[in-house]
């Protein structure tokens, strides 16, 4: 029979979990945990002790996530991923699947240098305004929004800086990032490429053999138009946000070589994770030199401050970590944590087999229920409690972030990634009900999950 505080710890949860999915009114996602994590720690499930070891876990990874979400800002304000957009539309030569293939590629490349939320954010609206331009049906639209929002939300288990639940995770665990690249770079890339041979055989009746194309007129960035204004000799479409995308005019709008520094920067802050962590420096420093490198380079070249950076970026997150984390430590305190090691500690110590299928479907499970990011934590804390042997505690971790990351896309609210990516699609009427979401992924993402596993403990086999 549970004690009242567990019984009060699991009701607020829910409720958290419940306003979390919700949102009535817009509702901002640090509210619910905020107020959940207020009354957790009010009534003593959490100490101040805790508070103080939770800081140490959730800080630095929420600062690099922050950090490389401002990044992308930086990039957005520049012009680059509406230039990319069009490129897409324009190198994929009236061709509907190599557009769909393109835009596979940059939703996976924007989730390896950024995340998957600052991915979403990203692709999403480039994504809308290809199809917008090409004036695709409602039906040609949706292979390539929804398989580029599963591909974005699943590029974050390659890597370990690509995801909040990740970083979070690996602190706790003690694995650095050199090691989690080695051990689960090559199955999760298996079951991403799983998962989008199964979206594209799917998909494939709905994807337009042939578009076509026109590069009529491009939406100057505000940002640019405003440089362009407030130079002296700028004389070119000064008075109109529109010029021809295909014209040599267009690309004096462009600082190419901000272009370039922007690009080198953000590649060589993304191998400093790697390469430098061996040095025992923490990423969040790296992470956060980047960052403000790319906005002083901006300032000097282009004369723009940071008021779009302290405006577009998403502080929240921080709270929201810190909060989350909260809740899921009062669930730790009241045994909840102790009951799934009690129920399991055998069967994940038996074998490597059942340490990943077992782990990785509970973790499925948790995150479709109580979104990933609470079920990530949940599951590393009952992790740590099990006593395994080193390698068992790796493959079984790893294992958990597969469930985390690609089993969780079974259910919108399994990710935060999948709510935004519904919620933008919906402010561009474009909806998408759970059922229609549900009919799609049910048939790919099991698929996706089991090979990923699978992959997981052969790779490791063979490793070790």
């Amino acid at each position: 029979m549970l004690s009242t505080q567990a019984t009060l710890t699991l009701s607020i949860f829910f409720l958290t979990i419940l306003f979390l999915v919700w949102r009535p009114g817009g509702l901002n996602e640090s509210i619910p945990t905020t107020i959940g994590a207020v009354f957790i720690f009010l009534f003593g499930m959490v100490a101040p002790m805790d508070i103080y070891k939770i800081l140490g876990v959730v800080t630095g990874a929420s600062i690099t996530i922050i950090s490389t979400i401002i990044m992308s800002i930086v990039l957005e304000s520049i012009g680059f991923f509406r230039w990319a957009a069009f490129n897409l539309a324009t190198k994929a030569n009236g061709s509907g699947i190599v557009l769909y293939w393109y835009i596979i590629s940059l939703c996976f490349l924007m989730t390896m240098f950024f995340n998957n939320d600052g991915s979403i954010l990203i692709t999403t609206p480039i994504i809308i305004e290809i199809v917008t331009i090409l004036n695709l049906t409602t039906n040609q639209k949706i292979p390539y929004l929804f398989s580029g929002a599963l591909i974005a939300t699943a590029s974050s288990a390659p890597i370990g800086v690509s995801n909040l639940a990740n970083l979070i995770a690996l602190k706790i665990v003690g694995l650095d990032l050199n090691t989690y690249a080695k051990i689960m770079f090559l199955p999760s890339m298996i079951g991403l490429i799983t998962i989008s041979l199964l979206l594209f055989f799917h998909f494939k009746k709905d994807i337009p053999k042939n578009i076509s194309f026109f590069p009529g007129t491009y939406i100057i960035p505000e940002s640019v138009l405003q440089i362009k204004k407030d130079k002296p000799d700028a004389s070119f479409f000064s008075d109109i946000k529109q010029a021809p995308f295909d014209n040599q005019p267009y690309n004096n709008y462009i600082d190419w070589q901000m272009f370039r520094i922007s690009i080198t920067i953000i590649v060589l802050i993304r191998v400093s994770f790697f390469t430098l962590s061996g040095l025992a420096i923490p990423i969040e420093w790296i992470a956060i030199f980047g960052a403000v490198l790319l906005i002083f380079v901006r300032w000097y070249r282009q004369g723009i401050g940071a008021y779009d950076i302290v405006k577009k970026t998403p502080w929240y997150i921080l709270v929201f970590a810190f909060s989350m984390y909260v809740i899921i430590y009062g669930l730790h305190n009241v045994g909840f944590t102790s009951l799934l090691v009690c129920q399991l500690r055998e069967a994940v110590a038996s074998h490597h087999l059942n340490a990943i299928f077992i782990i990785g479907i509970l973790l499925t499970v948790m995150s479709n229920l109580f979104n990933n990011l609470p079920s990530v934590m949940i599951g590393t804390l009952s992790l740590t409690k099990m006593d395994l042997e080193p390698h068992t505690l790796q493959v079984a971790y790893l294992a958990n972030i597969i469930g985390s990351d690609i089993g969780s896309l079974l259910l919108p609210m399994g990710t935060l990634a999948s709510l935004i990516w519904m919620f933008i699609l919906k402010k561009n009427n474009i909806p998408i009900t759970w059922c229609q979401y549900l009919k799609i992924t049910v048939l790919i993402i099991p698929i996706g999950l089991l090979v990923s596993l699978l992959s997981l403990y052969l790779w490791t086999e063979w490793l070790y």
